[in-house]
């Protein structure tokens, strides 16, 4: 029966899909749609995998001649695949492959949205893929483009925003070995901006931050003779950032903006006019902000982000000390 290879919780479900009196193509949705529910809300690492398993049963209803339900159910396993946390690539390369194989078909008989969105996804399929060196990062900087050609900034502001940092991030995850890093810097950049173009703080509040705050990286770490410029661009956008990543509504985005704030706050001078007097001033701050995400880290999990904190304070506290306190840090 259909449940034999399901776990429990969703054999109730697919009994009834079995009972009912509906045709092979009309159970395929159905068993889409459950696994669609199981997805959306999973309640353990392992409900994706019966969700996948779910797509692959409703992909054995569909004969050849459904072929548009066929690759609506390939585009939704992808989306399941790509979820599934793993240290193998197995499951990235299968969502990719169910990608490509839904883009064949809706191309040609699905609607523009449907194409742009998988065309999205795939992107970051490859994206992922490509800092695992299983993919060429232009990979997903294509499907990026192609899904532009649908999602434009006036139709679709939300998505439009979401691929151009995406395309940023593509940009900047390209090793600077030649000539072009500039030039690909540059294009994050404009992405960022571009992408803020068309959200703003009230109707996309997570959009507008996670742009900001990227915005206020690629500023930061971009080489360019305009440093102190950047540096101070890039604090603007951090705190345009906080307005919407807060302590309480997002503690870890807070806290990983407020360590990109204090790394910023390191390389700025607290006279901009006269940057040989140091910048005590700017490191107290930043040291400030440190101790206050490296509590949220350990508060909240994360503590890959407390052990990185923890090393540079461990290296810059003395530097904020006044002489006679720094003894003991030495």
């Amino acid at each position: 029966t259909l449940g034999t290879r399901i776990s429990e919780e969703v054999t109730a479900s697919l009994r009834m899909v079995e009972e009912h009196d509906a045709t092979a193509a009309e159970k395929a949705e159905m068993l889409m749609e459950i696994a669609v529910g199981i997805q959306t809300k999973p309640r353990a690492p392992a409900a994706l995998l019966s969700a996948v398993e779910l797509y692959e049963l409703a992909l054995e209803l569909c004969a050849p001649e459904h072929y548009l339900l066929r690759a609506r159910i390939q585009a939704r396993m992808g989306t399941a695949l790509q979820s599934v946390q793993s240290e193998s690539p197995e499951f990235l390369e299968r969502a990719r492959d169910a990608y490509e194989v839904a883009r064949s078909v809706l191309k040609d008989h699905g609607n523009p949205e449907e194409v742009a969105e998988v065309e999205m996804n795939l992107g970051l399929v490859f994206q992922s893929l490509a800092s695992a060196n299983r993919a060429p990062i232009t990979e997903a900087i294509a499907a990026y483009q192609r899904s532009l050609r649908t999602f434009d900034k006036l139709a679709h502001p939300k998505e439009y925003a979401i691929l151009q940092n995406n395309l940023a991030t593509a940009f900047l995850s390209i090793p600077f070995n030649d000539q072009r890093g500039k030039m690909r810097e540059a294009l994050a950049v404009q992405s960022f901006e571009e992408g803020l173009q068309v959200v703003n703080l009230v109707d996309h509040p997570v959009e507008y931050a996670m742009l900001q705050n990227n915005l206020g990286n690629a500023l930061q770490y971009c080489s360019s003779n305009h440093g102190v410029e950047n540096n101070l661009r890039a604090l603007e956008a951090y705190e345009e950032a906080l307005k919407v990543r807060t302590v309480e509504s997002a503690p870890l985005a807070y806290a990983n903006t407020i360590c990109n704030k204090a790394n910023c706050l390191l390389n700025l001078p607290d006279d901009l006019n006269a940057p040989e007097r140091g910048n005590a001033h700017r490191l107290e701050v930043a040291v400030a902000c440190y101790e206050e995400a490296l509590a949220i880290y350990l508060a909240n999990g994360g503590d890959e982000h407390a052990r990185v904190v923890s090393g540079i304070l461990e290296e810059i506290r003395p530097a904020s000390m006044p002489e006679s306190e720094r003894s003991e840090w030495s």
